[in-house]
């Protein structure tokens, strides 16, 4: 996948996540320090219903941009279900499992993208 590709997959989940009422939405760029993608998108939901949503929120919403994950991993338990696109993996956590994985941290040394940059047409 291309970054351009990739950066417009990373906004598509994020708005997706923002229209189920993720909560602490993050977006980290990591293709400087990782070969495992361009970016991160790292969400949570205060039960599993909101994850569920979710979850099916990003599949849906990048489907209608033509992105199909490549893996997704962790959807039956929904405490951590992750998407792998290739270029975006989307993690998507209870607020107990984000916080003892705490993947915001382990990913310090990435930057963090605002919405507008990834909506930005440059």
């Amino acid at each position: 996948m291309e970054k351009k590709e990739s950066k417009e997959l990373a906004a598509i989940c994020q708005r997706a996540m923002e229209e189920k009422k993720a909560e602490n939405i993050e977006v980290i760029e990591i293709d400087g320090i990782s070969p495992l993608a361009d970016y991160f998108v790292i969400a949570s939901g205060s039960n599993f219903n909101q994850t569920d949503a979710m979850v099916q929120a990003v599949e849906e919403k990048a489907a209608e941009a033509g992105f199909v994950p490549d893996h997704v991993e962790g959807h039956r338990n929904a405490n951590w279900t992750l998407i792998d696109f290739k270029g975006v993996v989307v993690h998507v956590f209870d607020q107990e499992a984000r916080e003892f994985y705490d993947l915001d941290r382990i990913w310090k040394d990435g930057r963090k993208v605002s919405i507008e940059e990834l909506e930005s047409r440059d």
